[in-house]
């Protein structure tokens, strides 16, 4: 596990905001290596092994550039992967362990996810991207606003995100429900939330948003008929996975009026492809996937990036997610 002597080359990927950088002390890191950072993103799997060929670390942001088998069988000098966070599904971990490669995660700070769910909430149900839209084209009031006092908020998971968004909608003066394929009483109950069946959620709900992870067993699990359920006064948030929601049934859900609107942060292609229906679909709001991205967030990951680099050097690496033979 310890690195090949002599310096060793560091790519970090998908920095679109050019970030990385100012965010932690990558200064450090040049008495062993040399970096190269790369604000674009490249999709095609060819170019990207180009790209990364004779790298010995590279730091992936979340699931931007997915590192499946395919690709790490083409880098034979990749001796250390990273990833932001301490899980990624983009990432094929077992084929990294047998290729000999280390991972490491980082730990995330920040309560940006959970305040961005809100701002996506209160940007739907007061029409904020619209009206701004109008004052800035010379118009005025164009859409009445609705309130959440009083209002169902529904929650697909209740976890760590699913529990604080709970306190925010009961802040509000809302109903809270929730429902996951394994949430139990306790838990709804530890959290203060009501806890009901998978139809009653989308039924009872005037919002509701997703908070479980992506699975086999969760892809789809907002489909049409769910969406049909929600009906045309409900919206859906979505900042967990964008497969978790049918898009094409979304789509038309939007189109149709079946819904009153979404928010997404998450799509099922990412970047979101400059073409895509989603983009002109109505009653949206839409964010590129930036709900971890703060500059809190962005210091503890890359900080602990650095320190994973560093450890790895040394010999003695930490947050280590694999057991790679020697």
């Amino acid at each position: 596990m310890r690195a090949a002597p002599g310096r060793v080359r560091i790519a970090v990927l998908d920095d679109y905001q050019h970030a990385a950088l100012p965010s932690a002390d990558f200064h450090s890191l040049t008495a062993i290596g040399d970096l190269v950072f790369f604000a674009d993103h490249v999709p095609q799997l060819r170019d990207l092994a180009a790209r990364l060929a004779g790298f010995d670390v590279v730091i992936g942001m979340r699931e931007r550039t997915p590192f499946p088998a395919e690709l790490l069988r083409q880098l034979p000098d990749l001796k250390l992967l990273i990833t932001t966070g301490m899980a990624n599904a983009s990432y094929d971990i077992p084929a990294a362990t047998a290729l000999g490669i280390t991972v490491c995660g980082t730990r995330m700070a920040g309560t940006a996810t959970e305040e961005l769910i809100w701002a996506l909430i209160m940007s739907l149900v007061r029409s904020i991207p619209s009206q701004d839209a109008a004052i800035r084209s010379g118009g005025w009031q164009t859409d009445l606003g609705r309130e959440l006092s009083g209002s169902t908020l529904g929650l697909l998971g209740l976890g760590r995100l699913g529990a604080r968004t709970a306190n925010f909608g009961k802040a509000f003066g809302m109903q809270v429900i929730a429902w996951s394929q394994n949430l139990t009483p306790e838990r709804t109950a530890e959290v203060g939330v009501e806890l009901v069946s998978r139809e009653s959620l989308f039924t009872r709900s005037d919002i509701v948003s997703i908070h479980v992870r992506q699975s086999e067993r969760t892809i789809g699990l907002v489909g049409a008929e769910e969406l049909a359920l929600l009906g045309p006064d409900g919206y859906l948030v979505n900042t967990s996975r964008g497969p978790i929601v049918d898009e094409a049934a979304l789509i038309a859900a939007l189109h149709s009026g079946t819904i009153a609107g979404a928010a997404l942060d998450v799509f099922d292609i990412e970047p979101l492809p400059a073409s895509h229906p989603l983009r002109t679909a109505p009653n949206t709001v839409l964010t590129p996937h930036i709900g971890y991205v703060s500059t809190v967030g962005y210091r503890q990951m890359y900080a602990d990036a650095v320190e994973d680099i560093a450890q790895w050097h040394a010999g003695a690496p930490v947050r280590v997610l694999n057991s790679p033979a020697s």
